[in-house]
């Protein structure tokens, strides 16, 4: 394929739109490899929108709601506590003096990528007798301004948290380069999709390997190609 322009969507004025473009495009990508639309699990970012722009993605058939920034989140949670059935991820980095608030208002946390914040949230979340769903940020595309365990550590790493008692690993997140280069990108979430399944098949105790969470607004339909079930799309639907 080499390099490319990459496949923008054409982000439309209404929410609602945007949504069921993505639902098409994402219902040709797996079709294009045999698998499912209901396979795949769409997180709606939602970095900089207000609560009524979710709360109208939300009447558009949307879940699952992606925040990049604790404090921001707390404040749309408060706003949108009436929605019942509402799934809230961070997608974003995570500090460590922030783990206890992350517990409180995130079911899923995405975005967990040293050892350090693992060991953080496990200590907050004995003190809080919870158990917290995490996936484990990899760095594919090995580049220096991106977040995440290096692939060859991933592994050894994932055995040494299988450990903990109050984490549970639900699967394994990426984001891939930014270049306009359809090789590099799929190659990227390649490995992260062989990652996961050789972790998957470790069958390590407090593991249970269900995510595979890679693609976003620009990428998404690459990674259903090469595996995904989990993308993460924040400008195609609000355009910000």
């Amino acid at each position: 394929m080499g390099t490319r322009k990459r496949n923008f969507i054409g982000v439309k004025d209404g929410v609602k739109e945007n949504i069921e473009e993505i639902w098409n495009r994402i219902d040709e990508a797996a079709r294009k490899v045999g698998r499912k639309r209901e396979e795949i699990e769409l997180v709606a970012v939602s970095k900089g929108v207000s609560a009524e722009k979710i709360r109208e993605a939300v009447h558009s058939g949307i879940k699952i709601v992606g925040e990049s920034r604790v404090q921001e989140a707390e404040v749309k949670h408060q706003e949108l506590r009436d929605i019942e059935g509402l799934e809230w991820h961070l997608v974003g980095h995570l500090q460590r003096n922030k783990a206890k608030r992350a517990h409180l208002l995130f079911d899923l946390i995405q975005s967990v990528d040293k050892i350090e914040l693992l060991r953080e949230l496990e200590h907050k979340a004995m003190d809080m007798k919870k158990l917290q769903r995490v996936l484990l940020q990899v760095n594919i595309s090995e580049e220096e301004t991106k977040s995440g365990f290096s692939p060859d550590q991933v592994l050894n790493m994932a055995k040494e948290v299988s450990e903990f008692s109050y984490l549970q690993i639900e699967g394994l997140m990426g984001i891939a380069s930014l270049a306009d280069d359809e090789d590099r990108i799929r190659t990227s979430f390649r490995r992260l999709r062989e990652l996961f399944d050789e972790i998957k098949r470790e069958d390590l105790p407090n593991f249970k390997m269900r995510y595979l969470s890679m693609g976003m607004s620009q990428d998404f339909e690459l990674a259903i190609e090469e595996g995904s079930n989990m993308i993460r799309i924040g400008r195609a639907i609000f355009g910000w």
